[in-house]
């Protein structure tokens, strides 16, 4: 099953808006952790332009072929592109941002 949290925007003069997929494995401590971070992140970051998208590969396993996942949590930056992944529970934020390209809104 995968869920999708979408926010209305909250600075309509943004043009950019993000879709983000995390792969997580169930409800572990880690899944868990990095979806908080994530979504810290893109209310920080993202002012409501973001969609995630949460992939549990425990009880979809083939999904993980979309995107070459080998490790989980994996997250990918679909749009815009180009794509990016970070592995983790995205508990260093300098490493996210650095990581996905966010910028200040």
């Amino acid at each position: 099953m995968t869920t999708i949290d979408r926010l209305e925007p909250v600075n309509p003069s943004r043009a950019e808006h993000w879709y983000l997929r995390l792969y997580v494995a169930g409800q572990s401590p880690k899944s868990l952790h990095a979806h908080a971070n994530l979504k810290r992140l893109c209310d920080q970051y993202l002012l409501g332009h973001y969609e995630i998208e949460i992939i549990d590969l425990v009880e979809y396993p083939a999904l993980a072929r979309g995107d070459d996942i080998l490790a989980i949590p994996t997250l990918v930056r679909r749009l815009p592109e180009p794509r990016h992944k970070i592995i983790g529970d995205l508990s260093n934020t300098e490493r996210v941002i650095a990581g996905l390209h966010l910028r200040p809104a």
